[in-house]
């Protein structure tokens, strides 16, 4: 059975992302980010008193998403987005705007970007 090769339209090529305002984050001595995610609400607060869950969760980026989330200043569209990770990682970064397009649906997922 063939996978079906993903088809990314251009207009979502074109959207420009932004990190959400009041996610700290920081970069270690190799370059990689990690992001810090306060876990607030009701249900987080229940969860960290009976299950000793924590306050803060820190998400560990790859090489290449920790490369990506630097730039995302609201600015960039995905296509200039891919432009820089092309010239930064050449062909290790193929499928590029697939993989970009994962990348973002991810983020968006755990709403760590907005859309500008």
């Amino acid at each position: 059975m063939k996978k079906k090769k993903e088809v990314i339209s251009k207009n979502y090529l074109e959207k420009i992302p932004a990190r959400k305002e009041g996610i700290d984050w920081d970069k270690n001595d190799e370059n990689k980010v990690t992001l810090h995610i306060k876990n607030e609400g009701l249900m987080n607060k229940i969860a960290q008193k009976l299950f000793k869950k924590p306050e803060v969760s820190h998400i560990y980026l790859d090489e290449m998403g920790s490369f990506v989330w630097p730039v995302l200043d609201g600015k960039m569209d995905i296509i200039a987005i891919g432009e820089l990770v092309k010239a930064e990682f050449g062909e290790k970064a193929e499928p590029l705007y697939e993989r970009l397009a994962k990348y973002f649906q991810i983020l968006d997922s755990y709403n760590f970007i907005e859309w500008r």
